[in-house]
């Protein structure tokens, strides 16, 4: 089976949330890995094991990150690790795929169906397979126990309960 590497130099993991209502602030996972087995050319055989190490959460801001960090949203000391594992990849065509499993965050489990695009597919120049993929997808923070907000003086609240989240992935085929 093939294994592939991701190149944590190559790739993000980013998220996206509401913030009071009127923007959206965006942040990033620093420390992850990720475990790709199978050939894109058989999609249906693929699996995908990520871990997500809740406390190199990272959105520009260090107050805002200790507070993603405490018990109010990831509890990093108790949770330090989200993690999503694959049970079904389907192709839709040639390059475009819906990965379902189970996302875990807060020791709190449920299904997840996220869109995967690959971007390139090319040999590099040191000779090895290499292959750019994006993943997409959304979920309801309070499904997972992320239940902290504020309401607004005008009504409204602090934090948005939709999170989008985009995987940029490059990854090169272990020989």
């Amino acid at each position: 089976m093939e294994r592939w590497v991701v190149d944590k130099a190559h790739s993000e993991i980013e998220f996206s949330v509401r913030h009071m209502m009127i923007s959206t602030v965006k942040g990033q996972f620093k420390d992850f890995e990720i475990d790709l087995n199978g050939s894109p050319d058989e999609p249906e055989k693929v699996s995908v094991n990520a871990r997500i190490m809740t406390a190199s959460v990272y959105t520009r801001d260090e107050t805002r990150d200790g507070h993603l960090r405490s018990a109010d949203f990831f509890d990093a000391e108790k949770h330090p690790v989200m993690t999503f594992k694959s049970d079904k990849v389907k192709a839709l065509d040639k390059n475009h795929f819906e990965v379902s499993g189970s996302l875990t965050i807060r020791d709190v489990t449920k299904p997840v169906t996220l869109s995967a695009e690959i971007e390139g597919r090319i040999k590099d120049p040191y000779g090895k397979d290499r292959i750019g993929l994006s993943v997409t997808g959304s979920i309801n923070r309070k499904d997972f126990g992320l239940q902290w907000n504020m309401i607004l003086e005008g009504g409204g609240l602090m934090v948005g309960d939709k999170v989008n989240m985009t995987f940029h992935l490059e990854a090169t085929k272990n020989e």
